[in-house]
């Protein structure tokens, strides 16, 4: 494979690949946002291929699996002579039950700091985030609190993540934020209308979440596969994986269908390039969560998608 572009992750220096490793997936079962129970052996191997095909940073949260997506990618990490940048995410603390709670308290942060560095395995993270503006009236407290996690030196960089406008905004009037992650895809552009242009006039990096659609627009997701997902798998109560919603969305992947097969790729891959033409968006994180699905996706990063390309999956 031919080596991986790069983009500056406006606002931060670091030089990303366009796709980024995701480990929500791999933080496995058991839990309210959970994915089903993973082999920590198989995620393991995944990053291990990603990052010898090129990719060098991975996106996690303490929130993935309450600290256990963080204790895989620690372990995959561990004894690299030359380690990918590493971006977690906190104000999501374990509640009763594996259910997940909301603080952007400076205290709660800093206590899911420490915890995320130790099952890491790191000193300091390259970039920290706060997940999401929740509780709102806490994000000013939440931001200020990353603003001095930064001056200590526990992390490099700090960004957030599914922030409105006007909630970056609030916060830029305490220190300027360096980077933004917002859900983007096919089948979720609403971050089109205001986020991503309003990011590039001020140069926020920005790295996109699910350009895949959690897996829809893989080309393998079918009604058989999503009927036998787990029952703690999120996406069997999400309406996005339902009908009406469904049938509309399995119509657009047979449409890119047409454009992975005249580009020779997957049509995950053509769901990942299409996020990275928008100029607003430097990266995409991608879940993998066995070594086999690495190499069909990894070459978004430097597949080019033509207009006539564009106008076939236009939605």
């Amino acid at each position: 494979m031919a080596t991986l572009k790069t983009t500056a992750l406006a606002g931060t220096g670091l030089e990303i690949t366009r796709v980024g490793l995701g480990a929500w997936a791999i933080g496995g079962g058991g839990y309210d946002w959970g994915w089903g129970t993973q082999d920590d052996e198989d995620s393991i191997a995944a990053i291990h291929r990603a990052l010898e095909l090129g990719v060098n940073w991975i996106d996690t949260a303490a929130q993935y699996g309450f600290g256990h997506s963080e204790q895989v990618v620690g372990r995959a990490i561990a004894g690299l002579a030359e380690r990918p940048h590493v971006f977690t995410k906190g104000g999501q603390p374990e509640g009763p039950d594996h259910t997940t709670t909301q603080s952007l308290r400076r205290d709660s942060l800093r206590r899911e700091l420490e915890g995320s560095l130790s099952r890491l395995g790191l000193d300091a993270v390259d970039l920290y985030q706060i997940h999401w503006p929740v509780p709102d009236e806490q994000i000013e407290e939440g931001w200020s609190a990353l603003v001095e996690l930064k001056d200590e030196g526990l992390v490099r960089h700090i960004g957030v993540s599914n922030f409105s406008v006007e909630q970056l905004r609030r916060i830029q009037q305490i220190a300027p934020v360096e980077t933004l992650q917002p859900p983007y895809s096919l089948i979720a552009r609403d971050a089109e209308e205001e986020i991503l242009p309003f990011a590039e006039r001020e140069g926020i990096g920005v790295i996109v979440y699910s350009p895949m659609g959690s897996g829809l627009l893989t080309g393998s997701m079918t009604r058989e596969r999503l009927a036998a997902l787990p029952e703690d798998d999120w996406r069997k109560r999400d309406p996005r994986f339902q009908k009406p919603r469904l049938s509309a969305d399995l119509a657009l992947v047979e449409r890119m269908r047409t454009v992975a097969d005249r580009h020779r790729v997957k049509v995950g891959a053509v769901a990942v390039a299409w996020t990275l033409l928008n100029p607003a968006v430097n990266g995409a994180i991608v879940g993998f969560r066995r070594p086999d699905q690495v190499d069909p996706i990894v070459g978004a990063a430097n597949l080019e998608l033509t207009d006539d390309d564009r106008s076939v999956i236009a939605v």
